[in-house]
Order: C-alpha cells, then structure tokens, then sequence
C-alpha cells in the first residue's frame, strides 16, 4: 500500500459488540490491505487483494464527519495499522465522537504513541498466545509478543475502560479473541494471558465463537468447517471458570457469510 489510506466502505455498522454498535450503529471505516496474512481472513477482498479506493487526508477527515452527521455513536477505523501516519494527521482536531481503533493488535508500540490523544477506544485482537499457530495461519511467529505489548501500551494509555449511561464504551480497551476449530489450546492459553495481565473492571474481552470459514483454506482442512459448540461450550467454560465478567460471548450461531459487509465503496 501507498502513504495515503486506500477505503473500500464508510458506513454504519452493526456488527460490533454492543458497546460499540448500540442503537445508531458504529460508524464503520474499512481500510484497505493488512499487516498479517491470516489464511482465514473473511475480508480477503480488501485485506489480500486491495479493493479499494484511495483518498486524502482531507476526504478522510469529511468521510468522518459525514458519518458522526448520520447520527453513529462512533469512528470505527476497520484495520487502520498501515495507514497510522495519515490517520494521525486527519485526527490532529478532535472529532465529536469517540474514535475507535479496531485492529488485529500486531502494531508497534512506538506508532500507537502517535495516536495517545487521538484515540478514545482501543479494540484489538490477541489472536494467538503461540508461535506455531501465529506463524502457521497469520505468517507471524512473532504475534504473541507483539501484540501483547501492544496491548499493554493501550491500556496505559487509556486505563479503565469507561461506559456511559447507555451502556456505550467512551473510552478504554476490549480485546477479542476468536476461538479457531481445532485450537483450543490457543484459546486456553489466550484467556491464561487475559487474567493473568488485567483484572475486573480494567479492560472488556470478547470470546468470539463465530468463525466462518473463508479464505484460502486447502492447506488447513482443520479450518474448513466452522467452530463446533462442543470446543465453544469448553472454551466459554474455561473463561467462565476463571471468575472474568467484563465483556461479551458471542455464540456459534453467530456465524455466516451474511454478515460480512459489502465492499462497494459505500461512503467512500
């Protein structure tokens, strides 16, 4: 990708948890290209092969505001790791509404530093706590590391994690992790790292059970069916276990292709 951010789709979004979506949507910006190469990714028409539109600081600053306009609880910046210099300088006034970074967590610390006054709500992955699957399905044996301590540099910046009275994030940190079919380990060992970094009333975590197959799988047949309740069921009861309140479980049935959205340039 070039210097100047490339969108595929500006628009209100309701898939997020619900502290994000709430009533009016999340106003969703869906950057083009990734810094992983995860062979599950339901994007890959963005992520892998770059559909998209590229824009101007300035566009992207009225792409903004003509979503904050259309009413949303929030800016959604949708995998904005590669574009963190342009997404900078557009946030150099602040904006009406919370702005959220929704990323894999693969970031560098000393980029995020660039957003510390910027950025009101941090949601990032912690995709993996090994190596082998990291390198294996994202092409990053490195992942653990890195994104834990670019998780660690969110939470010093922006502490607790912050609800209004609507139940409405405005500030702080909620981490997701995405349960893989065949990788219970991993999810284990996501959730020891979890309670083991934070404690209650610190940072939110999303158990996310609704993996849909997509992507190029034909190396993976352990990832070409979706999750099954049984592994949803022991991952939910091994979080559960641990006494952990603050956050979502989003189920099995959660899951289809329907609910990726169009990329269309929508917004754009």
């Amino acid at each position: 990708m070039g210097s100047l951010p490339v969108l595929a789709r500006a628009a209100a979004h309701f898939g997020e948890e619900p502290c994000i979506s709430g009533v009016n949507g999340s106003g969703a910006v869906f950057f083009s290209g990734c810094a992983l190469s995860c062979v599950f990714c339901q994007n890959q028409e963005i992520s892998r092969h770059f559909f998209g539109r590229e824009v101007t600081v300035n566009r992207l600053r009225q792409i903004f505001q003509a979503l904050i306009d259309s009413g949303v609880h929030n800016i959604n910046l949708v995998n904005p790791t590669h574009f963190i210099l342009p997404i900078a300088e557009a946030l150099e006034r602040p904006l009406s509404v919370p702005v959220v970074y929704n990323s894999s967590g693969y970031e560098r610390v000393e980029a995020l530093r660039l957003l510390a006054d910027k950025v009101q709500i941090y949601l990032p992955d912690y995709k993996y706590a090994f190596a082998e699957p990291a390198a294996k399905y994202s092409g990053a044996a490195d992942y653990p590391q890195v994104a834990a301590k670019a998780i660690a540099e969110m939470f010093r910046q922006r502490g607790a994690y912050r609800l209004d009275e609507n139940g409405l994030m405005q500030s702080g940190v909620l981490i997701r992790h995405l349960i893989l079919p065949g990788n219970l380990a991993n999810t284990f060992r996501v959730i020891d790292w979890l309670t083991q970094n934070f404690q209650s009333g610190q940072v939110m975590f999303s158990l996310m059970g609704q993996y849909t197959p997509c992507g190029d799988l034909a190396s993976f047949p352990e990832l070409q069916q979706p999750l099954t309740f049984a592994e949803y069921r022991q991952a939910e009861e091994y979080l559960l276990a641990t006494g952990w309140e603050d956050g979502y479980l989003q189920e099995p049935d959660a899951a289809g292709q329907e609910c990726i959205p169009a990329f269309d340039l929508t917004g754009v």
